[in-house]
């Protein structure tokens, strides 16, 4: 009896036993699953957080792509704006090299008209009527130095000779009187425009006009009382009136 309990309590611990192991077995077994879930589990959050850093760099880099792209896109518009404005610039250079050159050959033309216009109104001095003839050829004198000056340019001489044509276009449209000589006689002149060109002696006992057609001074007492009335009105110690003065006669033209 004692012998048979012995055994069912060798028998009951061998059970016990058995079931300590396969608990122990079985418990190993679940830390063994827990332990790999847990590494699994981590290993997701790992490879989570490696596509979520992935995916934040790929939405940086679409991101940084988009600028680069928009920036590529200013670039090329304020490229196409430089390139419309060196086209501008290059035309407007290409037209002042032209206005250059054609004012260099205008240039080269001027100068020989100038001369030609000096050298006209020098000629026609010579043939008008001889009133205050030493201003003029002064005048001109002072032209033919001054064209001959490299310090003067271009446009000043041109301004000056033209200048001394508007002076002689003046004399056309105004009466004067000024002292002078005829011969060895100082005399006062009347000039009437360029119609007549009369004088009288100082004591008013001569008085004559210039014959433009025999270039010559002609006596006319006829008209010592038109030209000291004339006189008075060109220096103004006399209302403006009507004269009689030697005209010359008007020729054909053939």
């Amino acid at each position: 009896m004692h012998k048979h309990r012995v055994g069912l309590i060798a028998a009951a611990v061998c059970a016990l036993s058995a079931s300590q192991l396969a608990g122990a077995v079985e418990h190993e077994k679940v830390k063994t699953v827990i332990s790999e879930q847990t590494r699994n589990e981590e290993a997701a959050k790992a490879s989570q957080a490696k596509v979520t850093k992935l995916d934040d760099e790929a939405s940086g880099m679409l991101a940084e792509y988009r600028q680069v792209l928009a920036e590529q896109q200013s670039l090329k518009s304020y490229n196409d704006q430089l390139a419309i404005q060196v086209k501008s610039q290059n035309e407007e250079l290409a037209s002042l090299q032209k206005q250059l050159d054609e004012v260099g050959q205008t240039a080269r033309d001027a100068l020989p008209m100038v001369t030609r216009m000096l050298a006209t109104l020098e000629k026609f001095v010579s043939l008008d009527m001889p009133f205050l003839p030493e201003e003029r050829a002064k005048r001109i004198a002072g032209l033919k130095e001054m064209m001959s000056r490299a310090d003067v340019s271009l446009a000043e001489k041109y301004r000056r000779v033209v200048e001394a044509y508007q002076i002689e276009m003046e004399y056309g449209r105004t009466i004067e009187a000024y002292q002078g000589k005829v011969g060895e006689k100082t005399v006062d002149f009347l000039r009437a425009g360029r119609v007549a060109l009369l004088y009288q002696t100082l004591d008013g006992k001569e008085t004559g006009y210039w014959d433009a057609g025999a270039r010559k001074w002609v006596a006319a007492p006829e008209y010592g009382d038109d030209i000291k009335a004339g006189l008075k009105i060109a220096k103004k110690q006399a209302a403006p009136d009507f004269l009689a003065v030697a005209v010359p006669a008007a020729k054909e033209i053939k």
